[in-house]
This record gives structure tokens, C-alpha cells and sequence, in this order.
């Protein structure tokens, strides 16, 4: 029995520590975002400790941390505030019914997200460009930093005139500002030397606890995860176990207005969620040096997404920054992320006056730490080494990752890395041109033969000027879309059209039967049971002097 845990939890000591550090990291960031999008600090997590331990167990990439993330927090806060007014206006007024809305939109998520994995929809991440990875890991460092820098401030409630609730923040100075800071740089100083003098300590929770005994011990006057939450507008970390949300099927009407008003959220979650994940994954692969299943963890945070939002949660997906520090601290197994899940749950019930008294700034110190080992920093060395394309798209993926929002940063380095890919293939169609002794002029297409570059080959041809007989010869080219199959014909139409016979040699099987279902015509111009002059089989058995299962072919 002994030998079988340990077959299947080889990494068991580093796991369960590594597991309750990120649960340590993991508050502060959940609490954070749960003020971004108006929601109760215990709802968010509540959703990072089902997500985190459903994708732990099931996921397809043992070592990835998931949990209530802000890239999918600030998608549903129009959302929350539209669904309120929306509840205040039913015949029967109904308080709060943002929250119920964003339930419901969680559990679409959720199910949007299985079929992707169902479908095998994880796959397209590896059509993910290499400077697309670099500028999503560098643009998430820079916004996690500027999100730990604003853990340098304090907030205060202000309510208008006109009854409109807004949080003021005002930045720390003086000797409350240099505590702080000295504080970081100790967390920081721990995490960087430590492993210097011994690896059998986890870096991270040593800082942890050690800064938080000094701060105790001292009893200095700092921000603490209590105070954060209660400046915030929470109550405290105490919560329930997460159970059933019954107001959910009671107040909420499943209806086509639902649907509609729910939809388009919760695509866009799914979509950020999923992207956000896949990359993290990528991430952790190249770490590793293993291979995550992507349609599985698809699959996974779907489902702990649906559960989420059955239980009261809110939506999350893989988060990158406490992916690291779980990676850094030694967890590799799906042990950490259950570990993390665990202890966070333990938090809320039992623990909480301890954690409540956790300063910030030992939280703040860690994710700087993380920031700074997660930030691609070779990107600036190899900035002019790299194609002038792909230097563009890692600084364009970074600035849009900060500015404007994860996915669409994606979106816009794929699309840039697609097009400039295509304009480069554009450019390597050629043609060689001869004559053979009865005086048929053939074309040697060489290169791609697709949308972008269907202009280069229709200059390649003189249709007024060749001779009656023209073969076009497509053995060192590749018909790639429906561009190029309407392309070649428009041009067998033009030399039809001057009344001139032309023929097509090695066309791919798949252009061929697409051009005989466009026109029947075609079985008089494509040339067929023609050799392919650059495999020859040999037709002198003595060349094969030995049985062909001998041959490595």
C-alpha cells in the first residue's frame, strides 16, 4: 500500500507545501478581484476552492493552479450591475439580482467550456506563436505587478450626492510607506536566499511566516489581509461550506431573456478562461519539461466552473501567477493543486483569524518575486535577433495584455503572426517556363498556391501570347484553399476562352476531386495516371536484393 501512494504521490512533501503557499498567495489576488467586480470577497473564494480542486483532480496538467482569476472577474462586472436594475424592475423587485444572473452565467461558462474540450478545441493552442507566448507571459507579469503595487494604498468607501458608492484610493507615505516597503524586500530577501542555504525549507512559506512573526511579535501597525478585506467593503474571511445555492432555481427566471442576457458574458469568460489556461499550461510544459492534455483541462474547468456557480461561486480559470509560485515551490503533482484547495477551504472555516493577521506586505513580496522569475526577460536580448514580424508581435501582445485585456491580446499576435506568415508565403510562388519539341509551352509552379498569393500567379501567365498548347505542372506547389482552386479555374477559363487546349499535371487528389465537382469539364484538363517524377519506384528487381521488410523506407 505504502509503495502504491507513493507511485502515486512521488512528490508528496513538496506538493503539500507548495500547495499551502499558493493557498497563502491565493487570498489577497481573490479577494482583489472579487472588489473589482462587486462581489462578495467569500463568493470569489468559494469559486477558486471548488475550481481549484476540480481541475486539480481532474485536469488535464497536474501542477496548474486554478482559481477565481481577474482576467474573467472584470467580464462580468457590467454584467452584475446591468443584472441589478434588471432585478429592481420586475414586477416583483427582486434585490441584488446581479448576483443571481452571475450565477447562471458561470454555469453557461462552464458548459461552453466542456464542449470546447469535447470537441478538442485545446488543440488550436498550439497554433499559439511562439512570440505570442512570450508577450502574454510578459504583458500578465507587468499587470500582476501593477495590481501588487496598488496593495501600497489604502481604500476608503465614499458615497456622492446622488447615492453612488466609490471606492478612493490613497497611496501610503511616510514611515507606514517604508515599513512596507522594508517588509517586501525582507519577503524578498528570504525567498532569493534561502534556497542558497537549504532546499528543504519552501522558500516562499518561510518568508511568510517569518514576516508575519516579526509583525506580530513587534505588533507594527501594517495592512494585513483583514484589514484589506474590511477596507474593501467585506466582513472578514469567515465563511460556510460552500452548499447548493437554492435562491438560484427560485429567484432566477429561466427564460429566452435569460439566455440572451447571459449569453455573450459568458462566451466571452469562456473564451478568456480557456486562453488564459492553455497558455498557463504551455507555460508549465515548458517548465517541466512534460505534456499537459488540453482538451482535458477544458473539460475540468468547465465542470468546476458549472459547479461553481451551482454552489454560490463565482467563474475562474488557471491562473498564472499562482501556477508559478506552485511550480517554484516544487509542486509538480495534482497533490498541490488539492492541497491548495484544501488549506484555502480550512482557511475560511477555521483559520481565518490567523490568516486575517498575514500582512500584505509578505503577500506582496512573494508575487514580486514571482513577477520577476515569470518575465521573459530574454525577450530583450533577443529582440534583434528575432524577424522584425515577430519582435512586433511580442511587444504589440504585451502592451494590448496590460492596456486593453488577455484574449484579445491573443487574438491580435495570432491574426498579426497569421498575416505576416501569409504575405511571407505570398511572395514564394514561382514559375518555370519551357518548350518542349512539339511546341507546348509548360509552367512549373513552384510554392504555396493559396489566397494570399493568387496574384503573383496570374502574373506568371501570358494567355494572349502562348501557343495553342499549354500544360501547367503543379509538382513542386501546393494547392492550399478554395482561393487557389478558383483561381486555376478562372485561368483555364481565360485560355478556353482564346481557344487554346491546356492541361494540369499534379494536381493534389483533394484539388482534383473539387475541381471535378465544380465543373465536369475538368476531366478533359486534368492529366491523370502521370508518374510524379520525384518518386520513382525501381522497376529492376535487382535493385531490391534483399525482402523489402529489410528496407528502411
Amino acid at each position: 500500500m505504502t509503495e502504491f501512494i507513493r507511485k502515486i504521490v512521488p512528490n508528496a512533501k513538496d506538493d503539500v507545501l507548495a500547495g499551502i503557499t499558493v493557498s497563502l498567495a491565493m487570498i489577497p489576488e481573490v479577494v482583489a478581484f472579487a472588489f473589482v467586480a462587486q462581489i462578495d470577497p467569500l463568493m470569489a473564494l468559494s469559486g477558486a476552492f471548488i475550481i481549484g480542486l476540480i481541475t486539480a483532480i481532474f485536469g488535464g496538467r497536474p501542477g496548474l493552479i486554478s482559481g477565481a482569476a481577474g482576467a474573467v472577474a472584470v467580464i462580468f462586472v457590467t454584467m452584475i450591475a446591468d443584472g441589478h436594475t434588471k432585478g429592481m424592475l420586475m414586477d416583483t423587485p427582486i434585490e441584488n439580482m446581479g448576483f443571481f444572473y452571475l450565477m447562471a452565467c458561470v454555469v453557461l461558462m462552464g458548459i461552453i467550456q466542456i464542449f470546447a474540450g469535447v470537441f478538442k478545441l485545446g488543440r488550436f493552442v498550439r497554433l499559439i506563436p511562439h512570440p505570442v507566448m512570450m508577450g502574454f507571459v510578459n504583458g500578465l507579469s507587468i499587470v500582476i505587478f501593477m495590481a501588487q503595487v496598488k496593495m501600497f494604498s489604502h481604500k476608503s468607501l465614499q458615497v456622492s450626492e446622488a447615492g453612488v458608492k466609490e471606492y478612493i484610493s490613497t497611496y501610503m507615505q511616510g514611515a507606514e510607506l517604508y515599513t512596507m516597503i522594508g517588509l517586501v524586500l525582507l519577503t524578498m530577501g528570504i525567498i532569493w536566499g534561502l534556497p542558497k542555504i537549504t532546499k528543504k525549507l519552501p522558500a516562499a512559506l518561510t518568508a511568510i511566516l517569518v514576516t508575519s512573526l516579526i509583525v506580530i511579535g513587534f505588533n507594527m501597525d501594517v495592512s494585513t489581509v483583514g484589514s484589506y478585506i474590511i477596507e474593501g467593503g467585506g466582513t472578514g474571511l469567515k465563511g460556510e461550506f460552500p452548499t447548493p445555492n437554492m435562491e438560484l432555481w427560485e429567484k432566477l427566471p429561466f427564460n429566452l431573456d435569460t439566455l440572451k442576457f447571459i449569453a455573450l458574458p459568458a462566451f466571452l469568460a469562456a473564451s478568456v478562461g480557456l486562453i488564459e489556461t492553455l497558455m498557463t499550461m504551455n507555460l508549465v510544459d515548458e517548465l517541466t519539461e512534460t505534456r499537459g492534455n488540453g482538451n482535458r483541462e477544458c473539460v475540468a474547468q468547465g465542470a468546476g466552473n458549472i459547479v461553481s456557480g451551482l454552489f454560490g461561486g463565482t467563474g475562474g480559470c488557471g491562473m498564472i501567477g499562482q501556477t508559478v509560485i506552485n511550480i517554484n515551490a516544487g509542486g509538480r503533482g495534482r497533490l498541490s493543486g488539492i492541497m491548495m484547495a484544501v488549506t484555502l477551504l480550512s482557511f475560511i472555516l477555521f483559520a481565518d483569524k490567523l490568516i486575517e493577521m498575514v500582512p500584505i506586505a509578505a503577500l506582496v513580496g512573494v508575487m514580486f518575486m514571482m513577477v520577476i522569475e515569470t518575465f521573459a526577460w530574454s525577450s530583450f536580448r533577443i529582440l534583434k535577433k528575432i524577424p522584425m514580424s515577430d519582435a512586433v508581435v511580442l511587444i504589440t501582445v504585451s502592451l494590448v495584455t496590460v492596456f486593453v485585456d488577455l484574449a484579445v491580446a491573443v487574438f491580435v499576435g495570432v491574426i498579426i503572426s497569421a498575416l505576416v506568415f501569409a504575405w511571407e508565403n505570398a511572395k514564394k510562388i514561382r514559375a518555370r517556363k519551357r518548350v518542349k519539341e512539339d511546341g507546348t509551352k509548360v509552367y512549373e509552379i513552384w510554392g504555396p498556391l493559396f489566397f494570399g498569393s493568387i496574384l503573383a500567379f496570374n502574373d506568371k501567365f501570358d494567355v494572349k501570347n502562348d501557343p495553342e498548347k499549354v500544360e501547367i505542372d503543379f509538382v513542386e506547389s501546393r494547392v492550399s484553399d478554395h482561393s487557389a482552386i478558383e483561381a486555376i479555374f478562372n485561368l483555364v477559363g481565360k485560355y478556353e476562352a482564346e481557344g487554346k487546349s491546356i492541361k494540369l499535371k499534379h494536381l493534389s487528389e483533394d484539388c482534383k476531386l473539387l475541381l471535378y465537382k465544380s465543373s465536369p469539364k475538368f476531366r478533359d484538363v486534368i492529366v491523370e495516371d502521370i508518374e510524379d517524377p520525384r518518386y520513382h519506384l525501381a522497376a529492376n528487381p535487382e535493385d531490391f536484393p534483399k525482402p523489402l521488410s529489410e528496407y528502411k523506407l
